[in-house]
C-alpha cells in the first residue's frame, strides 16, 4: 500500500478510534519535505503511544538535527494503539509514518529509541505491522537497517538478534556519521551485510550479528567476540563534550493534543557524579558537561518565541546540582515573569532546596514538587550512597509549607540490597514526620496531600549493584502489604509499581541473547504495551519463557560472583569494573562515597575519556 492511499483511508479510519491526533500530524514546527530530493528516509520509532514518545527529549533532539540536513528526511512513529492496531491488521494497512504516511517497510533506516525494557514487546510489534522481517538474519538487502539507541542499548543483548546496529551513547555526532556512511555505501554497493561491516569502524556502532557468544554449562555468557578481524572487542559509547555548541532544538513541534510533558524543555546539564550505587544514568552519562546560564537563557527565548508553551521544564539528572542554578534561575524568571511561562525544577536533590528558590519559582506559577529519599533509613541511604539525611528532607519540606506548598510528592525503593522491614518502618516513620512538619507550618493538617511512591529495585547493568539479586515476587508483594497497612492515614496516598513488571524488567535488563526469542513468542501471545497496567499480560509472558526453556529467576533473582562476565560488557561505557566492584563492598559495609565534584577522584574510569567536569586529582583508594 502506497502513502497516497493510506492517506486517502485515513477520514475513514480516525472516526473509529481514540485519540485520532495521535496519527494525523501536520502539527506545528512538524518538517515536510519533498521526498524526490532524499537521500537517507529515516522513521524515528518510538515503542509507545504518540503522547509517551512526543515528551522524549532525544527523540525531539534528533528529528531536528536530522532535517536539518537537505539529503535527510527523518519522520516520526510511534506504536499504535489497540484499536487503530486492530484496525491496521484488519485492513492490512502497514503501519506509517506521522509526516508522508510512508509505509515503514519503504523507508532507509527505522531508529528506535530503546528508554525502558518493557517496550520492548511494541518494537517486536512494531515491526511485525510494518512487514519488515523480525530477525535481522532474515532480512534483506532491501529492507530498512534497523537500529537502536537509549539507555537501555547498553545492555543490548536481549534485543541482539532483532536490531541491525546500537547507537550506543549520545547520537547527535554518530548519527550524522552513519547517514553519510550510509549515503556512500548505497552509491556503490548493494550488500547489507557490507554496511553493517563498515559501520564497525564509525565509534559507538555495535553490530551485535558480528559477534558470537558462548555459553558455560551453568546457562552463564562464557565470552562474546568479534567474529571477523577488524571488528572492536569492546564498543566504547560516544558523547559530547561541549554543550554550548552541540545543536539543541528551539523550533519545537508542539502537538495538538495533550502529551505527558506539555512544555518547553531546557537541557541544563548531562551526568552526574553523585554516584548513587542504584543508579545507572548516573554511571553511563558520566561525564558531567553543563551549557552556560548565558546560552540557556538565548535557548528558552527562541523556543518559547517558537512554540508559545507556558512552562519551561530544567531537564537534567539532579537539576540543583548545576553549579550556576540560582543566577539561571534569576534570568529566567526576571525574562519570562511578565509573560506568565512558569519554571518547573524536576529532579531537585533534598538537600540543595531552598526556601529562596522555591520562592522565585512561585512567583510565575506554582508547580508541583518530588523529593527522592530512596529509603527509609539512614543506614541504607548510606547503603545506596544516596548523600542525603532525615534532616534534609524535613527541613525542605518546612520550605517548601512555608513558601505555600501544601503537597509532595516522596518517591522511594523496596528490596535494596541489605534492606529490612526496619527500612520499611522508616518508610512509614518519614512521611507521618512531613505531616507533623505540615502541622507545625500551618497549625493544622486541612489541606495536606502527602504522596508516597514506592518501586522495586532492579539491579542494572554497569552500576555497583548489577551482581546484586532481586528480591522474589513473594516478598515484594509482602513488602508492599506492610507498608499499605502502615501507610493508612486521610492525608497520606500510597502508589506502588507492580511487582511482576520489576521483575520482568530486571529480567530483560540483565539478560542475554536467548531473550530474543522469548520476545518473539511473547509477542505472538499478543504481549504489547507491558508498561501500561490494563494491558500487561503476566502469565503470557511465563508462556513464552516456558516454550523457549528459559528460566526468567536466572536473571532476575541469581546474585552473580564477582568473576562473571556479564552480556553487556561488550560495551565499553567509562566506567571501570574494579570501581563498580569496590563501590559494592562500601556498600555492604554502609560506607558513602563522597561527590568527585567536591572531593577527589575515586577512580571510576571516566577521567579516560576527554571532555566533561571532573577531579583530576590522583585516585587514593
Amino acid at each position: 500500500m502506497q502513502a497516497l492511499e493510506i492517506e486517502n483511508i485515513l477520514d475513514e479510519i480516525l472516526p473509529k478510534v481514540s485519540k485520532p491526533t495521535r496519527y494525523v500530524g501536520n502539527e506545528l514546527n512538524s518538517v515536510k519535505k519533498d521526498k524526490n530530493g532524499i537521500k537517507v528516509h529515516i522513521a524515528l520509532a518510538f515503542p509507545d503511544v504518540y503522547e509517551v514518545g512526543m515528551s522524549h527529549l532525544g527523540l525531539r533532539i534528533l528529528y531536528h538535527l536530522l532535517n536539518e540536513r537537505e539529503d535527510v528526511y527523518a519522520e516520526r512513529v510511534f506504536a499504535p494503539w489497540v484499536d487503530m492496531e486492530d484496525i491496521l491488521r484488519q485492513k492490512k494497512i502497514p503501519l506509517f509514518s506521522l509526516e508522508s504516511k510512508t509505509p515503514l517497510s519503504e523507508f532507509d533506516m527505522i531508529g528506535f529509541s530503546l528508554q525502558y525494557e518493557m517496550s520492548y514487546s511494541n518494537v517486536v510489534n512494531m515491526l511485525e505491522l510494518s512487514g519488515v522481517p523480525i530477525f535481522s538474519s532474515e532480512r534483506k538487502d532491501d529492507d530498512p537497517v534497523v537500529i537502536a539507541g537509549g539507555p537501555c542499548a547498553y545492555n543490548p543483548e536481549p534485543l541482539a538478534e532483532i536490531i541491525d546496529l546500537f547507537v550506543i551513547g549520545e547520537a547527535e555526532e554518530s548519527i550524522l556519521e552513519l547517514v553519510d556512511l550510509y549515503i556512500d555505501w548505497k552509491e556503490c554497493s548493494a550488500k547489507r551485510s557490507e554496511f553493517l561491516e563498515r559501520a564497525t569502524q564509525i565509534p559507538g556502532i555495535y553490530v551485535p550479528s558480528l559477534y558470537r557468544v558462548t555459553y558455560n554449562e551453568d546457562g552463564t555468557v562464557r565470552e562474546i567476540l568479534p567474529r571477523k578481524e577488524g571488528v572492536p572487542e569492546r564498543v566504547k559509547k560516544r558523547f559530547i563534550e561541549d554543550l554550548d555548541s552541540v545543536y539543541y532544538p528551539t523550533k519545537l513541534i508542539v502537538p495538538y493534543t495533550d502529551i505527558v510533558h506539555d512544555r518547553a524543555v531546557l537541557e541544563i546539564f548531562r551526568g552526574c557524579t553523585r554516584g548513587c550505587r542504584f543508579c545507572q544514568a548516573g554511571m553511563i552519562y558520566r561525564p558531567v558537561r553543563e551549557k552556560s546560564a548565558e546560552k540557556l537563557a538565548d535557548i528558552a527565548r527562541e523556543m518559547i518565541d517558537a512554540t508559545g508553551y507556558e512552562e519551561i521544564s530544567l531537564a537534567s539528572l539532579s537539576t540543583s546540582d548545576y553549579s550556576d542554578l540560582k543566577r539561571l534561575v534569576e534570568i529566567l524568571t526576571a525574562e519570562f515573569k511578565d509573560r506568565r511561562v512558569g519554571l518547573s525544577l524536576p529532579s531537585l536533590r533534598i538537600d540543595s532546596f531552598t526556601l529562596d528558590l522555591a520562592r522565585r519559582i512561585m512567583e510565575i506559577k506554582k508547580s508541583g514538587l518530588t523529593f527522592a529519599p530512596e529509603a527509609g533509613t539512614q543506614r541504607l541511604r548510606d547503603v545506596i550512597n544516596k548523600g542525603v539525611t532525615e534532616e534534609d528532607l524535613l527541613n525542605s519540606v518546612r520550605g517548601a509549607f512555608e513558601a505555600g506548598w501544601n503537597s509532595v510528592k516522596l518517591y522511594f525503593m523496596i528490596g535494596l540490597p541489605t534492606e529490612t522491614y526496619e527500612d520499611l518502618e522508616g518508610i512509614v516513620d518519614l512521611a507521618h514526620e512531613v505531616v507533623d512538619v505540615y502541622r507545625e507550618v500551618k497549625g493544622k493538617s486541612k489541606g495536606l496531600r502527602v504522596t508516597v511512591s514506592t518501586s522495586t529495585f532492579v539491579p542494572k547493568p554497569f552500576t555497583p549493584f548489577q551482581w546484586e539479586a532481586q528480591i522474589t515476587l513473594e516478598e515484594i508483594n509482602e513488602r508492599q502489604k506492610f507498608l499499605k497497612k502502615k501507610l493508612k492515614n486521610p492525608h497520606i496516598i500510597y502508589n506502588w509499581h507492580d511487582g511482576r513488571l520489576s521483575f520482568l524488567e530486571a529480567v530483560f535488563s540483565r539478560g542475554d541473547r536467548r531473550l530474543n526469542l522469548v520476545l518473539k513468542k511473547a509477542r505472538e501471545k499478543g504481549c504489547r504495551f507491558d508498561g501500561w497496567s490494563d494491558m500487561f499480560a503476566f502469565s503470557k509472558w511465563m508462556e513464552a519463557f516456558s516454550e523457549a526453556g528459559l528460566d526468567p529467576g536466572f536473571y532476575a533473582n541469581r546474585p552473580r560472583p564477582e568473576g562473571e562476565f556479564f552480556p553487556w560488557e561488550v560495551i565499553d561505557p567509562g566506567i571501570d569494573r574494579h570501581f563498580l566492584l569496590r563501590e559494592l563492598k562500601k556498600a555492604k559495609m554502609a560506607q558513602p562515597t563522597p561527590d568527585c565534584r567536591f572531593d577527589r577522584c575515586h577512580g571510576c574510569g571516566i577521567i579516560k575519556i576527554k571532555g566533561g567536569i571532573r577531579c583530576e586529582v590522583k585516585n587514593e583508594d
